[in-house]
C-alpha cells in the first residue's frame, strides 16, 4: 500500500515538470508553442500567407506539436519505471 502512494507521489511529481516543458513547432512562418500538458502557450502567424493557407498550416503546426509532445513525454515516462 504504501508503494502505491510512493508511486503516486513520483507520478504527481512527474505530472508537474511536464507542466513545465515547452515544445515549440514551426512551419512556413507559423509557430505554436505547447507544454507538457498539450495547452497551446503562443501562437504565431504569417501575414504573408492567406488566411486559408494560415488556418491549413496552424492545424498542422499543432498536430505535430501534439504528437512531439506526447512522444517527449512517453519517453520520460518510460525512462522513468513507468511504462505501461
Amino acid at each position: 500500500m504504501f508503494d502505491n502512494l510512493k508511486k503516486l507521489a513520483e507520478l504527481k511529481k512527474m505530472q508537474d515538470s511536464f507542466k513545465k516543458e515547452r515544445a515549440t513547432t514551426e512551419k512556413r512562418g507559423v509557430s505554436i508553442t505547447i507544454n507538457g500538458n498539450l495547452e497551446i502557450e503562443e501562437i504565431k502567424l504569417n501575414p504573408e500567407l492567406s488566411i486559408d493557407e494560415q488556418q491549413k498550416v496552424l492545424k498542422e503546426v499543432i498536430n505535430e506539436a501534439k504528437e512531439n509532445m506526447q512522444k517527449n513525454l512517453a519517453k520520460s515516462l518510460m525512462g522513468s519505471g513507468f511504462g505501461f
